[in-house]
């Protein structure tokens, strides 16, 4: 017996001339209902279950799209063909507006009847095989190149392949390989610590290197005003690769889109990596370009980034724009967003406007603390379409259109990810260390090596030596760090939460998106 692919119902005032048509969806496996009129099909709607009607617009009595309106009420998400002898650009326009799956054109053939109830009742399911076989065939060349020596390129490409299975898998819950995907994941961040670990000291030393956060300005930002272009720099503090990825679609209208990339800094924290951004220069020299940041961060001031407009003036500056006007802003919350938005008449003829967001960021440290969002927000899937609701009805959207209208190039980016931790960790410190679930700075301090890197020598890395003998602990893959005498107290509180100072695929493979306006 075949299996029946679906319940359809074929509503047209000449359906019994359509025979030919039923008999061969009926051998492919189709279950036919069949009426001649609207409102007997409103009725069988209402009553019976179907996945597809196939609707005539010309019908005596009650019309194709009346009907359609109608079913709609009824159940809204039940999909419809409309068939139609018209080829008006306005029936069609109504047709659309009404959500229906997909609109034919009389005579129509039995194949391309079947063809489109296929694509309408099975799309979602050879979407997901496809996946699935796509995701089964990428698997052992991303594990065989795993095994390889890789460079910065190679490891932006395979942590871009992963993004895009996580997105594909976002689309299609059912599959059941998402815990595969996760587990490789994973073993690619093992791979990633052993290569930041080996090479990231050296880059702090040469010009010929991976694009670092003290890089973004002159890499990106300075040719777009060389160009005479009217430049916004959006940093988005916490945004990931796989977040940007969610909210594309809302921009690509609007821009013409290009990815880069850039290396946080370590900690990639906001202290050291954001004002490396606006500074263009590294924590130990812009601690000496500006000794009131270090000032701040001795005395653990409320905000460690309360000189970044002064920070990206003398970046300009130094890179020949001191005629250049220069606007900068950081929102914290939806209230400064909108009064921002709403004051854009001040802005528009801008040379250069420099803008920090702080929603995503401030999200994961609510969550952190919020039974609800963790509900709302269960894991990297749910974080991902938090930000896309977010992003679709927010100011920010609204500035990037109005951005985009009057020809400004945009160049969006993060100081850093994040990663969702799962791996608690005992660190051995004193009262004066800093706070951080991912980064510690501190005297003498001490964890197993397999879990962190450890930096007793903070020249090394173009650190701050904030006290004597200052040490940085810096987590590896999924690691938290927690204090012996505060363990159980933090652990189930911590874990699977989103943080960021530490080295991962996600926290340091920051995107850089060139949008220029397609105005």
């Amino acid at each position: 017996m075949t299996e029946n692919r679906g319940n359809i119902l074929w509503v047209d005032d000449e359906v019994d001339h359509l025979k030919p048509h039923i008999i061969f969806l009926e051998d492919k496996g189709f279950n036919m209902s069949k009426t001649t009129n609207g409102q007997d099909a409103v009725t069988m709607v209402s009553r019976d279950a179907y996945d597809l009607v196939l609707l005539d617009q010309y019908m005596p009595g009650k019309d194709g799209m009346t009907t359609l309106r109608e079913i709609k009420e009824i159940k809204p998400g039940l999909p419809v063909i409309l068939i139609t002898k018209s080829e008006e650009e306005d029936l069609m326009d109504e047709a659309i507006s009404e959500n229906v799956a997909q609109f034919l054109i009389k005579p129509v053939n039995p194949t391309q009847i079947f063809m489109a109830c296929k694509q309408v009742l099975e799309q979602s399911k050879i979407r997901e095989e496809h996946a699935t076989r796509g995701y089964l065939q990428e698997f052992q060349k991303i594990q065989f190149r795993l095994q390889e020596e890789m460079s910065a390129d190679d490891w932006w490409d395979i942590y871009s392949r992963l993004v895009k299975w996580q997105l594909e898998f976002d689309n299609h819950p059912d599959i059941s390989l998402g815990d595969i995907l996760a587990e490789q994941i994973q073993s690619a961040n093992s791979q990633f610590v052993k290569f930041i670990t080996t090479h990231y000291k050296n880059w702090l030393f040469k010009e010929d290197r991976p694009v670092l956060s003290n890089d973004v300005f002159k890499t990106f930002v300075k040719p777009e005003i060389e160009q005479q272009r009217k430049t916004c720099l959006v940093v988005i503090d916490a945004l990931r690769y796989d977040q940007f990825k969610v909210i594309q679609d809302f921009l690509n209208p609007y821009y013409d889109i290009k990815f880069d990339y850039q290396f946080s800094l370590i900690p990639t924290a906001t202290p050291f990596s954001r004002n490396a951004i606006f500074s263009g220069l590294f924590p130990d020299e812009f601690i000496k370009r500006f000794p009131e940041q270090l000032n701040d961060m001795e005395t653990h001031a409320k905000s460690l980034n309360q000189h970044e407009k002064e920070m990206m003036r003398f970046a300009m500056d130094k890179a020949g724009f001191k005629e250049k006007t220069l606007r900068y802003e950081k929102i914290n919350t939806a209230e400064q967003g909108k009064r921002f938005q709403s004051h854009y008449s001040e802005i528009k003829n801008i040379d250069v406007l420099g803008l920090v967001v702080n929603f995503v960021d401030m999200l994961a440290h609510k969550r952190a603390e919020s039974d609800v969002l963790k509900e709302m927000v269960p894991d990297v899937s749910g974080y991902r379409s938090a930000i896309r609701t977010w992003f679709e009805h927010s100011w920010l959207f609204t500035l990037l259109r109005d951005l985009s209208r009057d020809g400004f190039t945009v160049i969006m980016t993060s100081d850093h990810g994040s990663a969702q931790v799962s791996k608690g960790v005992l660190v051995g410190a004193d009262k004066e260390t800093s706070k951080g679930v991912r980064y510690k700075i501190g005297r003498n301090l001490s964890t197993n090596e397999k879990h962190a890197l450890i930096i007793r020598h903070p020249a090394d890395y173009r650190l701050i030596n904030l006290m004597h003998q200052t040490t940085y602990l810096i987590a590896k893959e999924d690691v938290f760090f927690l204090y012996p005498n505060q363990q159980h107290k933090y652990e189930s509180r911590l874990k699977d939460s989103f943080q960021h100072g530490g080295i991962s695929l996600e926290e340091m493979m920051v995107p850089v998106v060139t949008m220029r306006s397609k105005s």
